[in-house]
């Protein structure tokens, strides 16, 4: 692994060249040189990834090492001071976040219970479809998502509130497939969660990527979770050192010569 400098700074960082090695010499999501943060606190310094289409990745760490901030950046809710991020090879790093999600394609799933509790599950969905250019459209993706997840179309006149932990996380994932994104940003998705939920949770998301291709970037705390869901996990162990590991879970050293 790599060692930080005397000013922070770490050595031997992986090329341009590696990454794309990684992400097959096809990302879908590109970071070059990323400092952003909040205001004029400064969180990330100088980040590079690459994510393939059809790819997972995860970010795994301590607190405060910058994992949700490097979400935060490829939405749009993060203030950039420099470099650049590109999904399909059109930079995005200035496009406002309604943008994103409607020209861009891509979806944040927020860490926190985001349901309208007082909606129905149905009226849930049809909010994912805000952007689209007509209601109808919005009712139509909400029934192709509702006849594939059996526990909200069971429940679909029931108001979300009553919902259980699991099955609200399922509703969030849900509606976020309304605007059929190519992008999933998911911000830790077991927090709160049973056991029994959070393997539900994670069996979905492995099916949005291997049967429908969705590029899928995770924040995890539960490392164990992360790197068996992940074809690539990105170890955040400082927000200026960073480790790649091969979904196996052994090493990949970018810095190696």
């Amino acid at each position: 692994m790599a060692s930080p400098a005397a000013d922070g700074s770490t050595l031997g960082a992986p090329t341009v060249e590696q990454l794309d090695e990684l992400a097959g010499s096809a990302p879908l999501v590109a970071i070059d040189g990323l400092v952003a943060g909040y205001g004029k606190m400064q969180v990330l310094h100088g980040i590079t990834l690459r994510v393939a289409r059809g790819q997972s990745l995860c970010l795994i760490g301590p607190n405060g090492a910058g994992k949700s901030t490097v979400l935060h950046s490829i939405y749009g809710l993060t203030d950039i001071a420099s470099g650049r991020i590109t999904v399909a090879g059109a930079d995005v790093t200035r496009l406002p976040v309604n943008r994103r999600l409607q020209d861009a394609g891509i979806a944040y799933l927020l860490q926190d219970n985001s349901v309208f509790p007082d909606m129905t599950v149905e009226e849930n969905l049809w909010m994912g479809g805000y952007l689209l250019a007509r209601p109808e459209q919005a009712r139509q993706r909400a029934e192709q998502v509702l006849a594939k997840y059996e526990p909200l179309r069971l429940r679909r006149k029931e108001r979300a509130a009553v919902l259980s932990g699991g099955e609200r996380r399922l509703l969030e994932i849900s509606r976020a497939l309304i605007m059929d994104p190519d992008v999933l940003l998911v911000d830790e998705p077991s927090i709160g969660l049973e056991p029994r939920f959070i393997d539900m949770v994670f069996a979905i998301l492995r099916g949005l990527q291997r049967n429908d291709g969705k590029t899928i970037v995770l924040v995890e705390q539960n490392a164990r979770k992360g790197l068996e869901f992940a074809d690539k996990e990105k170890l955040f162990i400082h927000p200026k050192l960073m480790q790649l590991l091969a979904h196996d879970g052994n090493r990949v050293d970018p810095y190696a010569p």
